[in-house]
């Protein structure tokens, strides 16, 4: 049984921010600091804050700006954090709303309405509450019968919930499944962290998958491929155990740490491997593959995997890069560069569509044009 990707859908936020403006606002929280520190750091008690600069983030990772959901509040120096209205719990969460908007656009790109899916899978690196689960809120808002659930599994969300959904409509259990990526990154991001406050924005896609072919816009679903493996060197450390542990609640480990250079060092060969041993599983040999839809955290990366790949240089069409404009969105990245570039497939064309991230995790979707 054949399985498609029929329609794709994307909510961007209205607000931006640049390099420059975020380096402003980092840099006068570096002098205010450095400046109250003076004395402990003359003594050598503590070490000063290094200021950032736009040709630092640019060469670090390639972006050049982020869309974010509240910019004042980020560039704010005695805040530097988004400053979001905490909503009653008869309102829509504001991850549903994004969802519910990206949904709109699959669904009318897909040519469905949403009496025709029979379950929402919602997966993203940060779930704005615990329960009840943001997909059964967004199956609600749009009359949706079925199931609904949320998952987790960092930047890779996406192509693991695309592999659940496949999987779901495979065995007979649903016909249709919308998969919603609401990932608000600015959220869980220490803004005072030089090597790390200029790496997400926010951003959510959704993407409808289902057992017909009635899509100008349908791909088919050739395979799909999950693997995981262990590792500290991308973590985030808040949860609801917080409170029980008397652990500081604004420590930075309750945020987005990494260590930069293990995770390239070690994560470009695991996707290399993975994306390499999934082709060749489906007998595709690398050169039948139009286009490199990979996970957008890093231009450098994703050109050293794309190298690694093909062996030579990607040209732009075969990897096309969002982080430019959207900066790091996790689980979303990947389907923003596959919504904004598949529409020059013809019929037969293969593409890859790559996550990967935290845990470590790394999955692929093989999808031809039909």
């Amino acid at each position: 049984m054949s399985v498609y990707i029929s329609g794709t859908g994307l909510f961007t936020p209205k607000e931006s921010i640049t390099n420059e403006e975020l380096v402003n606002s980092f840099n006068s929280y570096v002098a205010n600091y450095n400046e109250a520190n003076l004395n402990l750091i003359d003594s050598g008690e503590i070490e000063p804050l290094i200021p950032s600069s736009s040709d630092f983030i640019k060469k670090a990772s390639g972006i050049e700006q982020r869309f974010v959901l509240d910019k004042e509040g980020i560039l704010d120096v005695t805040r530097m954090r988004p400053r979001l209205e905490e909503r009653p719990n008869t309102e829509v969460s504001v991850q549903a709303e994004m969802a519910i908007e990206a949904s709109k656009e699959a669904m009318k790109q897909a040519g469905v309405n949403s009496s025709q899916i029979d379950a929402v899978i919602c997966g993203c690196a940060n779930l704005q509450r615990a329960y009840p689960a943001v997909a059964i809120e967004i199956q609600n808002e749009l009359e949706i019968s079925g199931y609904a659930y949320d998952m987790n599994v960092a930047c890779s969300s996406a192509t693991f919930a695309i592999q659940n959904a496949y999987n779901d409509i495979q065995s007979g259990v649903a016909d249709r499944i919308l998969v919603v990526n609401p990932d608000i990154c600015s959220g869980h991001l220490n803004f005072k962290d030089r090597d790390a406050h200029f790496i997400f924005g926010d951003a959510c896609t959704a993407v409808i998958l289902e057992r017909d072919n009635q899509s100008e816009f349908s791909f088919s679903i050739l395979g799909t491929k999950l693997q995981t493996q262990f590792s500290n060197n991308i973590r985030n450390n808040f949860g609801f155990l917080n409170q029980s542990e008397d652990s500081q609640p604004n420590s930075p480990d309750k945020l987005f740490i990494q260590k930069g250079k293990s995770v390239f060092k070690e994560v470009v060969p695991m996707v290399e491997s993975h994306i390499k041993s999934h082709l060749s599983s489906l007998n595709i040999d690398i050169s039948s593959i139009k286009r490199f839809w990979l996970h957008q955290a890093n231009l450098n990366m994703n050109r050293l995997i794309a190298k690694r790949l093909l062996g030579r240089d990607p040209e732009k069409e075969e990897m096309p890069i969002i982080l430019n404009e959207y900066a790091n969105t996790s689980s979303a990245g990947s389907i923003i560069a596959f919504h904004q570039s598949k529409e020059d497939f013809s019929q037969g064309e293969i593409g890859v569509i790559s996550s990967f991230g935290a845990g470590y995790s790394v999955g692929s979707v093989i999808v031809k044009k039909v």
